[in-house]
């Protein structure tokens, strides 16, 4: 607890935040309960964390007593103190650690890889020295496949792991240590025969990523926080393929997929739509986009997806060709496997640049809408009803129709606002500007409480689904 409690405030502002994300509740409740308690003379409360002293963060923190909970919320000071250390030093780096530094320094990381290491079965790999750089700049590169299991989570299946000359050092598959109710087989290629004979199991494979890291060598993935899950191991000496291009177009930090970067930064794809993964070719494609980034290419990355639509809910006896008389402009279509089935499929258009896909959107003649993500699409009444939507986001739109543009100060620069003293028997009247915004600060904690139950349910929906497929498979020999 002293780690937290000398902690600075934006550190302290996102341990509670991340409380509020995943349910946590102290011995007084959770935050908003806590805050009602607290402010429950005022008719203004503050549910913004970031608008409270440090003191009041400190203190809600401190109702906290089970030990994985206290444990979790070191490790996200942990991760910022990394981050700090980083950005603080002057030392001249290699190549190789420039990458490092651009993965650890990059918003998202402090995000993604807080990992639960203080859980069972976990193996953290400490650095030769803490918060600082060994010498060693050899890089591997990982990536895993995963399936499902009866209790809902994913177990290793396979991992791979190749060095900077592309030479493979692991290549094996994993026996999980729970029953299997779904392996995934569309995308992992990998069946319950495959792994009759499979004695390896999670805890070798950390033995040999613990003696393969222990010098102090960079690990290298695409998206690797999702890895290390998989291998439930912490590691902090790591380069995010994911983070380390600049991708994205427009504002919003979005990740590209494997594939999508490759194409942009290579020139080829690691497999076509619809294909089975292979975890070997994602692993050695992971390997060669680090190397490009070395070699300096990728540092003006295109986006693929800005100069091409997606139109999707085409009856199936519309062909191709009148595709082009429906929708104006000079492009391609590539289709999309229909994985689904049934009487409509999807096609991607590309175009040859972000401006011709984005002219030919506009020109078409239909009721603007949005997706579930908040893109902007065309419904289009020819031949039934089918959609047109664009690939890349607009400026002011992401997730859920939230918009860009933030008017909030920066988490940094609010220690010059004014903040509400924890406690106190006086009211104050406040503007009524201020109470409306906090009132809508209460409305958007319940929304997003409202939308992390409704994505625990689809969870618990999807897994009992497979236990369902998994035991009828079982009971008629399928």
């Amino acid at each position: 607890m002293e780690k937290i409690e000398t902690a600075p405030k934006n550190v302290l502002v996102d341990i509670v935040k991340r409380s509020q994300k995943q349910g946590m509740r102290g011995v007084n409740g959770c935050w908003k309960e806590f805050v009602n308690v607290s402010n429950k003379q005022l008719d203004n409360r503050l549910y913004d964390p970031a608008k409270w002293l440090p003191d009041g963060l400190i203190e809600f923190l401190k109702t906290f007593n089970n030990a994985s909970y206290l444990n979790y919320f070191a490790k996200v000071v942990e991760r910022h103190e990394i981050v700090e250390a980083i950005k603080k030093s002057t030392d001249r780096i290699s190549p190789e650690q420039e990458l490092f530094h651009k993965t650890v320094t990059h918003p998202h990381y402090a995000t993604s890889y807080v990992l639960p290491s203080h859980k069972e079965g976990w193996v953290v790999i400490k650095n030769s020295k803490k918060l600082k750089e060994p010498e060693c700049n050899t890089i591997y590169a990982v990536d895993c496949e995963m399936v499902l299991c009866d209790d809902g989570t994913d177990a290793l299946v396979r991992v791979c792991v190749v060095d900077r000359d592309l030479k493979v050092k692991l290549d094996e598959l994993v026996k999980p240590d729970k029953r299997v109710v779904d392996y995934r087989t569309r995308i992992t290629g990998i069946r319950a025969r495959d792994l009759e004979r499979v004695t390896l199991n999670l805890r070798g494979v950390q033995a040999f990523m613990t003696k393969l890291l222990s010098e102090g060598a960079i690990l290298a993935g695409h998206s690797l926080d999702s890895d290390l899950r998989a291998l439930k191991i912490d590691y902090t000496r790591v380069i995010d393929t994911s983070f380390i291009f600049n991708y994205s177009s427009g504002p919003i930090f979005r990740r590209a997929s494997l594939n999508n970067l490759c194409k942009a930064v290579l020139g080829s794809q690691v497999r076509k739509e619809g294909d089975v993964h292979d975890c070997l070719d994602d692993t050695i494609y992971t390997m060669k986009l680090v190397v490009a980034k070395l070699n300096g290419k990728g540092e003006n990355v295109h986006n693929a997806n800005a100069m091409k639509l997606l139109c999707h809910c085409i009856p199936i006896n519309v062909s191709k060709e009148k595709l082009y008389e429906i929708i104006p402009g000079e492009y391609t279509i590539e289709l999309k496997e229909n994985i689904k089935g049934g009487d409509k499929y999807a096609a991607f258009l590309v175009f040859k640049s972000k401006r011709e896909a984005g002219e030919a959107y506009e020109r078409l003649v239909g009721d603007q809408d949005k997706d579930s993500s908040g893109r902007p699409q065309k419904r289009i009444g020819a031949f039934g009803t089918m959609y047109v939507r664009k690939m890349a986001p607009d400026s002011d739109v992401v997730n859920n129709n939230v918009r860009v543009v933030s008017k909030k100060r920066p988490i940094e620069d609010e220690s010059t606002t004014p903040l509400k003293k924890l406690k106190t028997n006086e009211k104050k009247p406040e503007p009524k500007e201020k109470v409306a915004c906090d009132t809508c600060d209460g409305y958007l904690n319940e929304i997003e409480t409202l939308k992390k139950q409704l994505s625990e349910r689809d969870q618990e929906v999807s897994r009992l689904r497979a236990v369902i497929v998994f035991n009828a498979k079982k009971e008629f020999g399928f």
